[in-house]
């Protein structure tokens, strides 16, 4: 017996839309993709260097450190030198402790960035919470942003929390400790969602967040906000990790509650390599929700894994040579080829499975396996269109490739 929905994720959660910058978070809109620097604000040449090679890679939003008056004054300087390129990506404040501040000396900044983003843990304590919460808010309003309320169990409002453990303790069926941390962090989120409603904020300014590094207590607390509001979410597993684990952390998770019809906006919080690529996050995220059929960023490669018919290292070479070169071409592609995107490719190693594979791709190619006749056979939709020979291999299928995507989505195409 099946249950779900065998053919494709469920309905998504109801939200309102969200503009942000001109990119539209929630209400039914496709899922957006973001990331977030790591660089100094202040060092304004390095932060606008990163913002454009996260744009360059796919990031539709890309979030930057605003914790001090040096990193506030840069802001404006680096949206001008930003969109002097041409890079219009929307720019999201990250505040924490002194946001109010921030935002209300360096009224440049606050006109710069197209959302802020709060964390009701530390934007204040005891009596200056509610003011300095509501300072940012009502300097939302007056500079027309959204606001994204992202609660972290990093930074937990200790007081809701405390009430909510002693309230438990009280019970006469009390939860587990971890779901009382998971009904505290949905209650800080949308208790500060209603709050900003209160002093003006409509919901289609909000997007709220509640953040752990757990894939299950994600979920669950993912799918108790889904159940008890419309606001936009913004989801992503916190402190993901590094590498391959951070990958699969994330993918998990956001796989899930995405099924789920869960989640407006993502971001893979992954830890880069000392000096690695920032980029590799918004790739991950975009694989993610291409796997899943939610959106087409790339063309896709099938390539087989390899086992002990395939000794040869010429296929894997192929496979990377293609990804490298899709990777490379697609900013020009994109402009150029509408639809390039949706392209299917396969690089198969052996007679096994590559023939079938690459006739299910729109362009193909077999390469010979272990023993095999040093043949290529090249499939085009669905049908074997030519046999490649000799050391150039790898060249003319590339070729093959461009003179395809310029047939059927060039300005030309028939």
């Amino acid at each position: 017996m099946t249950t779900g929905n065998p053919t494709g994720p469920e309905p998504r959660h109801k939200t309102t839309a969200v503009d942000v910058g001109g990119v539209i978070v929630g209400g039914g809109a496709p899922v957006v993709v973001q990331s977030m620097t790591n660089t100094d604000t202040a060092d304004v040449m390095a932060t606008v260097a990163q913002v454009a090679a996260l744009d360059r890679a796919g990031s539709e939003l890309v979030r930057i450190t605003v914790d001090r008056d040096e990193a506030a004054k840069a802001v404006p300087v680096i949206r001008d030198k930003l969109r002097a390129r041409g890079v219009k990506v929307p720019l999201v404040g990250d505040f924490h402790y002194i946001g109010h501040k921030l935002l209300a000396e360096n009224p440049a900044c606050a006109e710069a960035l197209d959302k802020y983003r709060i964390n009701p843990g530390n934007v204040g304590f005891k009596d200056k919470k509610d003011r300095q919460f509501s300072s940012i808010i009502e300097l939302a309003l007056k500079h027309e942003k959204p606001v994204r309320i992202g609660v972290n169990w990093g930074s937990l409002d200790q007081e809701l929390l405390t009430h909510l453990m002693d309230e438990n303790a009280r019970s006469t069926a009390p939860l587990d400790a971890r779901q009382v941390m998971h009904e505290a962090m949905v209650q800080s989120a949308l208790g500060s969602a209603r709050r900003a409603e209160e002093l003006g904020l409509g919901a289609n300014r909000i997007i709220i967040s509640a953040k752990v590094s757990s894939v299950q207590d994600l979920i669950a607390v993912y799918s108790m906000m889904a159940a008890r509001s419309g606001y936009a979410l913004h989801v992503g597993l916190t402190e993901a990790g590094m590498g391959s684990k951070g990958i699969v952390a994330s993918s998990a998770a956001m796989g899930i509650l995405l099924q789920k019809g869960i989640g407006d906006t993502i971001r893979f919080s992954l830890t880069p390599e000392p000096g690695g690529d920032r980029t590799l996050e918004v790739r991950a995220a975009q694989e993610l929700l291409q796997t899943m059929g939610l959106r087409s960023f790339v063309p896709i490669v099938a390539a087989c894994p390899g086992c002990g018919r395939t000794t040869s290292t010429v296929f894997q070479e192929l496979a990377r040579d293609v990804q490298e070169m899709i990777r490379e071409r697609m900013p020009d592609w994109k402009s150029r080829y509408p639809g390039v995107e949706t392209l299917n490719l396969a690089v198969m190693g052996c007679i096994v499975n590559g023939p079938g594979e690459s006739k299910h791709a729109d362009i193909g190619i077999s390469l010979p396996g272990t023993g095999e006749t040093p043949a290529a056979p090249v499939f085009i939709d669905g049908q074997k269109a030519m046999t490649l020979r000799g050391p150039n291999i790898a060249a003319e299928f590339k070729g093959i490739v461009e003179d395809y995507i310029e047939k059927r989505y060039g300005r030309g195409k028939a």
